[in-house]
């Protein structure tokens, strides 16, 4: 089954035709997979600084962004062009790329000795070109970091421009001299992880030519959405912070106006501003030209997986060719929990992408999932066709806040008190007993396995005592399993001491790597799903103070999952207040009384309401109360996207 209309170029005729320029000439036939047979150690190395056409810094003379690039020296001596694939960071410096933290290195002309990651050494000797982009405001590149804004964007826009002709570049910094990508075909493909994986969807969601694919990995499709939910906040700090974390030393001394328009633009109620809409890339997603590869962790507590289900969403609505991963991870990228299939699958999806070699990675399922540490399973499409969102419905048990969780309407009330002390584990292990710190809704133990695949949203309407509140809903998978602990230290890995190697090396760049293997946890329970809100958001984007004794209503946009509840466990919904180290607390501490018949949850369910009546036809009597256990309470939020553990 196909996942996608591919364009006209992956036909094996224009395969061959392609190869003819692109790569050595098959013995017979289209080829299917680039090869390495051209240096590394004897590639081009070279740097351009290409003007973005902005004055971030206002030093009154445009911004030139720093490219650093390598590229097959045979190839070049032939006049045959190449494609590029492109990682646009504002890390190759101050913070350094993968899970060994690899900053770019320079020899003593400037010419890139070290570029980050395999993606040179790996793709270089099968006919690639990799540039490595500093953002401007970083490294070697002139301007302000604006945190997303128009300037990140244009940084690696302007390339993508140069590459095909349309902007200037230049040999140096300074310089009158230019320079032209006289050696690339123009088609460009943009990878990355986090910041690097946002800047591929912001560059994607201007339409810009000459971009064919991107693949972002843990990436961010609206800022807004990394800072708040619903104007609760997720970070104790905001985008200012994060600008000034990557700045070069000479934007620091440069860049105070920049620095001070995002604390303006950003204020700390979470309201949404202008500065958010620019920053914004779901809503141009009917722009976007390019397919898109998407890989998230579905436990990325750093990018969260609204992020990923939001741009997903929108492309899909856009008619975008896409496919996706989805692992148990979470904030991680691929090459350290599944590397073999990982470059063999990116190796073949840029073939298709850039080279146009017909190796049939059309015809293979939409989806990649991990149920289990290291099992994966496919789905010919995400979400399944026969998902459909179904309405579940809270009520009273036998216990204040140990409710039950089905298809009919109730009516009643539960109340709770925030306790910004605890989170979503504490609420989780304690689901079967009364707490007065949140109000916990199951089924009886399934019948039948229950998938839930895509967006849930939770609508709450409550009554808090004081004039601010915060709200928290998760979806709870409550049975024994064995999952990766992606609340450690290695968010679902852990590093050995060995390496594997994928590419050429050279003195100053191996491409030799820590091999990683599952870090797991033995659980009682799983979150699958989370959502936060703030109360006083709950007629538009600008928080108002709340009425004390009022009835509020408002929902929660709960984070995209693809997660199987086996046959034996139970589904249930937790609503609370401060999620500890997720959110942050309210000024006040409310109690909150849920009116039940007006509390709902829409979760995506694979074949919808008959699904969920068959999994929980005939369920006996929950288990008797007892303390669950679960991977450890997360860890204190991070700030910066594209840290690695």
């Amino acid at each position: 089954m196909r996942f996608m209309t591919w364009r006209s170029l992956a036909t094996a005729a224009v395969a061959a035709l392609m190869a003819a320029f692109l790569t050595p000439v098959a013995a017979h036939g289209a080829p299917r997979e680039s090869t390495p047979v051209y240096s590394y150690e004897n590639a081009i190395r070279e740097s351009v600084w290409v003007d973005t056409g902005l004055d971030g810094d206002s030093d009154g003379r445009n911004d030139r962004v720093a490219v650093d690039i390598v590229r097959p020296r045979e190839l070049a001596r032939q006049g045959r062009k190449v494609p590029v694939i492109m990682d646009a960071s504002p890390y190759y410096s101050c913070c350094g790329r993968g899970n060994e933290s690899q900053t770019k290195t320079y020899d003593a002309n400037g010419h890139v000795v070290q570029m980050p990651l395999f993606y040179d050494n790996y793709f270089v000797p099968r006919g690639y070109a990799f540039v490595g982009v500093d953002l401007a405001g970083t490294n070697r590149s002139d301007g302000c970091v604006d945190v997303g804004g128009r300037s990140d964007v244009q940084s690696a826009k302007a390339v993508v421009d140069w590459l095909n002709g349309r902007a200037k570049g230049y040999t140096t910094r300074t310089g009158a001299a230019t320079a032209r990508a006289t050696w690339t075909n123009g088609r460009t493909g943009m990878i990355g992880k986090s910041w690097d994986g946002t800047i591929a969807n912001g560059v994607a969601a201007t339409g810009v030519k000459g971009l064919k694919t991107i693949v972002p990995i843990s990436a961010i499709s609206s800022w807004y959405d990394y800072y708040f939910a619903k104007g609760a906040p997720l970070y104790d700090s905001g985008p200012d912070w994060l600008s000034g974390y990557v700045d070069s030393p000479e934007a620091a001394t440069k860049c105070a106006a920049v620095q001070r328009k995002l604390v303006d633009g950003a204020p700390r109620t979470g309201d949404w501003t202008s500065l958010w809409t620019e920053r914004d890339y779901v809503k141009n997603a009917a722009k976007v030209k390019a397919s898109v590869f998407l890989v998230h962790g579905m436990q990325d507590l750093n990018v969260r997986t609204k992020n990923f289900g939001q741009w997903w969403d929108a492309l899909a609505k856009n008619g975008v060719e896409r496919k996706i991963w989805l692992s148990q991870t979470g904030h991680v990228d691929p090459f350290d929990y599944r590397r073999a299939a990982w470059v063999d699958t990116l190796h073949r999806w840029f073939d298709h992408e850039l080279l146009g070699y017909d190796n049939g990675i059309d015809h293979e399922p939409m989806a990649d999932i991990e149920r289990h540490p290291d099992l994966w399973a496919t789905s010919a499409v995400w979400p399944p066709r026969t998902t459909s969102a179904t309405t579940l419905r809270p009520g009273t048990g036998t216990r204040p806040g140990v409710g039950t969780l089905g298809l009919r309407g109730r009516s009643g009330t539960e109340t709770f008190t925030d306790d910004p002390r605890l989170s979503e584990t504490d609420w989780a292990a304690h689901i079967d007993q009364p707490t007065p710190d949140k109000a916990g809704f199951a089924t009886g133990p399934l019948t039948h396995d229950l998938r839930l695949s895509g967006s849930s949203k939770v609508t709450v309407t409550a009554t808090p005592t004081t004039s601010t509140a915060h709200l928290s809903a998760v979806l709870v998978d409550l049975g024994p399993d064995t999952i990766r602990d992606y609340a450690g230290s290695g968010e679902g890995i852990t590093t050995r001491t060995d390496r594997t190697c994928w590419g050429a090396s050279t003195t100053g760049d191996s491409s030799c790597y820590l091999a990683t293997e599952a870090a797991t946890a033995d659980v009682g329970y799983t979150v699958v799903s989370r959502g936060w809100a703030d109360l006083g958001n709950y007629a538009s984007g600008q928080g108002v103070p709340l009425t004390p004794g009022r009835a509020y209503t408002i929902t929660l946009d709960l984070a995209p999952t693809d997660h199987v509840v086996p046959k034996g466990h139970r589904l249930a919904l937790i609503v609370a207040g401060t999620d500890r180290d997720l959110i942050d607390p309210p000024s006040t501490t409310p109690t909150l009384a849920l009116d039940l018949s007006r509390t709902s949850a829409r979760v995506p369910l694979v074949g919808g309401a008959d699904a969920f009546a068959r999994a929980t036809a005939g369920s006996k009597a929950a288990p008797a109360a007892s303390v669950l256990d679960g991977v450890h309470a997360p860890r204190g939020t991070l700030r910066v996207p594209g840290e690695d553990h």
